[in-house]
């Protein structure tokens, strides 16, 4: 890799930007890592028209080319992984073991991405008239637009992007504001590869700024067909709102509220397991982790005494994000400590009691967004905690009774991104995952992304799918052919 870049990438060149300077802050200690001076509407606006450019390029690029062209994606970020790890850690205050998991995790949406290009075919159905053919023809979409968060600020740029050049599409990529010096890395990886295979330069680019001028320019432009944004559900409806007009497809992985359903079969000690990977992966900061503990009443008490030796280990593991043996680092901003605050407060205040954690974490010579890994039990539905969507290192627990009182307790949100279900019986595990509102389900695994699958949520947790060769048909659309044959 390159020294840091701090221009956008447009047209296949780096150039500087020309509006409001943005500063990019390492979380964990407040340093400046970066300044980038932002895009204005009329820089947005040449990637838009780049974008559209490139499209006829890619239309007519090989399959080969283009599974070849994703393929060295994948392994330009293997080779570079070191080096990404580093920056996504000290831009997102990510622990670097969860960085390397990233990095690889990226890399896969691109090799998933090829091997769904190869065997992807149009159809021939069977017609019922004797002179007729029918021809379903697969094509590219054309310009894409996406825009990704600070969570996963690689990884969300692969699910996105694989689908789209193996499909035969360009996009332009506006990553999150606290996190793009990630994303212009890897637009150094696509400038080398593509060079290398002869793919087109400005099939992608990358442009950072103000999220409602950037935005806007990208959605309004003409030649813009599709978008796909990983955000909050608020925001996700104001760009719905944006490309309603001329009917762009969107794709929209919105907010989440997971519940983690723990029924009284369940083997505990698995289930605490699950809950670890599910809730404290990047500090709670993640859109699918357990966000309601949902806990049968019998093994309540058990599940959490469990769940409380682990936290309490966990917890020794607070510190330097860029240490081996740091499991949590600091929170993304103040906004974000100050909402994990402001659930405990309020959940204390309506009756739940505080097990462990509750507080800040003082780590000497770093930033004060540290914040233990919590439990509350005694929860309710009324809770902030339980009705909002936490994302930050805290369990709020509550208790069921049936299996009926379990499932209308996990829909009652109006989210649906993902839910868990702990059980050992297996007639048990396929009701309630019929049953369950959402999207995604981990079926006694608290890990359940993978780039194979097809990724997304329903209700207020957003429209479409991505991953998997679902993620890959999102990016087509679909040419029907009658075709009539003389008679010999």
């Amino acid at each position: 890799m390159h020294e840091l870049e701090t221009r956008h990438y447009v047209a296949g060149e780096f150039v500087a930007g020309d509006a409001t300077p943005l500063v990019v802050v390492n979380p964990a200690t407040d340093a400046p890592l970066a300044t980038i001076v932002g895009a204005s509407a009329a820089l947005a606006t040449r990637a838009a028209e780049a974008n559209a450019a490139a499209t006829r390029e890619m239309r007519v690029l090989s399959t080969l080319k283009r599974v070849e062209l994703v393929r060295r994606l994948a392994a330009g970020i293997r080779s570079n992984g070191v080096q990404l790890a580093a920056l996504l850690t000290s831009e997102s205050g990510k622990p670097i073991v969860e960085s390397r998991g990233e990095v690889e995790y990226a890399a896969s949406f691109f090799e998933n991405a090829a091997a769904a290009a190869e065997v992807a075919a149009g159809e021939l159905p069977a017609s019922r008239v004797a002179d007729r053919r029918v021809l379903v023809l697969r094509e590219p979409i054309g310009a894409t637009v996406a825009i990704t968060p600070w969570n996963f600020p690689l990884a969300m740029i692969a699910r996105k992007l694989a689908p789209a050049l193996a499909a035969g599409c360009s996009q332009v990529v506006k990553p999150a504001e606290e996190t793009p010096l990630t994303a212009l890395a890897f637009a150094r990886i696509y400038e080398q590869v593509a060079r290398e295979t002869g793919a087109p330069m400005a099939a992608f680019s990358v442009v950072i700024g103000d999220p409602p001028t950037v935005a806007g320019a990208l959605i309004s432009h003409p030649s813009t067909r599709k978008l796909s944004f990983t955000g909050s559900t608020e925001v996700g409806r104001i760009l719905a709102a944006q490309c309603a007009p001329r009917l762009i497809k969107t794709a929209l992985e919105l907010g989440g509220n997971a519940p983690f359903i723990v029924f009284a079969d369940a083997d505990l000690d698995r289930a605490v397991e699950q809950a670890m990977l599910s809730k404290f992966r990047f500090m709670g900061q993640t859109c699918i982790c357990a966000n309601r503990f949902l806990l049968a009443a019998s093994i309540a008490d058990e599940f959490l005494a469990r769940l409380e030796a682990r936290v309490r280990a966990l917890a020794t593991a607070i510190g330097d994000p860029t240490l081996e043996s740091t499991r949590m680092g600091p929170l993304i901003n103040d906004a974000a400590l100050a909402k994990v605050e402001a659930h405990v407060a309020d959940a204390i205040a309506r009756g739940a009691r505080l097990r462990v954690g509750g507080k800040r974490r003082e780590v000497a010579g770093f930033s004060r967004r540290f914040y233990e890994p919590t439990i509350l039990s005694h929860t309710d539905p009324s809770m902030l905690c339980a009705c909002e969507e936490t994302f930050g290192p805290v369990v709020a627990a509550m208790t069921f009774h049936s299996e009926a009182e379990a499932i209308v307790l996990a829909n009652a949100v109006p989210y649906g991104l993902a839910g868990y279900v702990m059980t050992q019986d297996a007639d048990r595990l396929l009701r309630v995952v019929e049953s369950l509102d959402f999207g995604v389900i981990g079926a006694n695994d608290g890990a359940p992304s993978t780039a194979e699958a097809p990724f997304g949520g329903r209700k207020d947790s957003g429209l479409g799918k991505e991953g998997g060769t679902h993620g890959l048909d999102a990016y087509t659309d679909l040419k029907y052919v009658s075709l009539r044959v003389r008679p010999q």
